[in-house]
C-alpha cells in the first residue's frame, strides 16, 4: 500500500530555502556598502568608511582606556591622518605595519570603531624574491 506524501512539507521547506537565499543575496550586496579609502581620500567621504594605510608613530595611549593614538599614512603617498582606536590590538600591530580600521572622521581625527583593527601580513603582500 503506497502512502500519499503531504505536499505541505515540501512547500514549507522550499519557502524557507527561498527566504534564506534572498537573505544571503541581500547581505552580500547591501552589506558590503562601507567604502575602502586611504587617508588622502578621507576628506571627500562622509559617514563610516574602512580606512587603510601604514602606521606611523609614535604609537601612544592605551587601547583599553582613552584610546590608542597614532597616525595612518597612505600606502604609496605622504598624506596622514590621526587615528584614535579602542579595543583589542592584534599582536602584529606596530609602526610600519599596514592596517585597516572602520570608523568616521570627526574634527580632523579618525575615530575608529571598537575592535575594528585588522593588520595585514607583510609577507603575503610583498613581491616574491627572484632567486
Amino acid at each position: 500500500m503506497a502512502r500519499r506524501r503531504n505536499p505541505a512539507r515540501l512547500v514549507i521547506a522550499l519557502s524557507v530555502a527561498a527566504v534564506l537565499a534572498v537573505f544571503l543575496v541581500y547581505t552580500s550586496l547591501a552589506g558590503g556598502g562601507t567604502p575602502m579609502v586611504q587617508p588622502s581620500e578621507l576628506a571627500a567621504q562622509s559617514g563610516a568608511v574602512q580606512l587603510g594605510g601604514i602606521v606611523v608613530g609614535p604609537v601612544e595611549g592605551d587601547a583599553r582606556g582613552d584610546g590608542l593614538r597614532f597616525e595612518l599614512r597612505d600606502v604609496k603617498g605622504r598624506e596622514t591622518v590621526p587615528v584614535v582606536y579602542t579595543g583589542s590590538v592584534p599582536d602584529m600591530f606596530r609602526e610600519g605595519r599596514e592596517i585597516m580600521v572602520r570608523g568616521e572622521l570627526a574634527n580632523g581625527v579618525f575615530t575608529a570603531e571598537r575592535d575594528s583593527l585588522v593588520t595585514k601580513c607583510p609577507s603575503k603582500y610583498s613581491p616574491a624574491d627572484d632567486a
